[in-house]
């Protein structure tokens, strides 16, 4: 297994990666990388449910690229260029092909994202997974100069929220995903019921997308305040993340087309709208925080990044104790 994702982690090396996989450790140089003053930041996560639907689907090629995102897209967010990148495979039993497919999604992440893979673990525990399950996490290191680490300290009222499209479901709300399916009676390998062109599964399992190289143009660009990753929480609990306590988000959901699979869940599953609010990340998988006056330029840099940028609202005064994201205009996601 080692000799086979060889090639695959030397196809991500960039600059500061000084050595290969085998060793006990694996080392990095952010002088070499080009940085003066770094401060480094962690992140750690994992795929979460979605790599049940990759089991009983029999496809593992896009985990990976899972792992990737929802690790180096939390380090963006904060101004940070991802450095590199290392994962915990572990299953109960080895299956070499389904592990090569899973660290060449991985691999084909770090490249998405401009980060080295300089290591990780595989580890084999029978009696801890049944057959054929596995589980998986990631951890990456990015590095920011010290002086441009996000959020902004001016981030305020008047500011310009704008979305960045997602390419589905991406890896948060597969329990709710899952009962959903199992309650409609339809099996992975049928077509989605929300596009005749793929199988359920392969719909579900698109990866998520990478924000890496477009943002960290804009905020090298001087045009990004802030970012908050729509992951688990949805938009009502992640934007408030970036955001000052006096500081509300005004989101307007009619500014962007709810994408077919989550129209799908919402029917499928009765789940009301404030709650795919909370749940899934509804089309916008990374909210950019921008001045007035830097937005447009700003969409420009996020647009010739290859994204597809919508300007979905404002953020405002906060008044007494209401939410610091308020979502409006969902009223018809079904």
């Amino acid at each position: 297994m080692v000799e086979a994702i060889k090639p695959l982690a030397k196809s991500t090396i960039r600059s500061g990666t000084a050595a290969g996989l085998g060793g006990f450790g694996a080392l990095f140089d952010p002088k070499a990388a080009g940085f003066k003053d770094p401060i480094l930041v962690a992140t750690t996560d994992g795929v979460g449910t979605k790599l049940k639907v990759a089991i009983d689907s029999g496809r593992h090629d896009g985990v990976g690229i899972d792992l990737v995102a929802m690790c180096v897209n939390d380090l963006v967010v904060q101004g940070a260029e991802p450095l590199f990148f290392l994962d915990y495979f572990a299953t109960g039993k080895l299956d070499v092909a389904a592990g090569k497919a899973i660290i060449a999604g991985i691999a084909e992440g770090c490249r998405q994202a401009g980060c080295a893979l300089i290591g990780g673990e595989t580890a084999e525990m029978p009696g801890m997974y049944s057959h054929g399950d596995y589980d998986l996490a990631g951890f990456s290191v990015g590095a920011a100069e010290r002086d441009t680490l996000l959020p902004a300290g001016d981030v305020g009222p008047g500011d310009v929220l704008l979305g960045l499209a997602s390419t589905g479901v991406h890896s948060n709300g597969y329990s709710l995903v899952r009962r959903i399916v199992a309650k409609g009676g339809v099996t992975y390998d049928q077509s989605a019921p929300f596009d005749a062109t793929k199988s359920l599964g392969d719909a579900l399992l698109t990866p998520t997308r990478i924000y890496v190289k477009s943002c960290m143009a804009a905020v090298k660009a001087g045009t990004i305040k802030a970012m908050a990753h729509i992951t688990g929480g949805g938009l009502i609990e992640n934007v408030p993340r970036v955001l000052p306590e006096g500081v509300v988000a005004d989101i307007d959901a009619t500014t962007w087309e709810l994408p077919p699979v989550f129209r799908w869940l919402a029917a499928e599953g009765g789940v009301a709208a404030q709650e795919m609010a909370r749940t899934f990340n509804c089309g916008i998988g990374m909210v950019v925080v921008c001045a007035a006056d830097k937005a447009e330029e700003a969409a420009r840099i996020l647009r010739e990044g290859g994204e597809t940028v919508f300007t979905i609202g404002k953020l405002r005064a906060r008044q007494g104790d209401e939410a610091q994201s308020q979502v409006s205009g969902n009223e018809g996601w079904r």
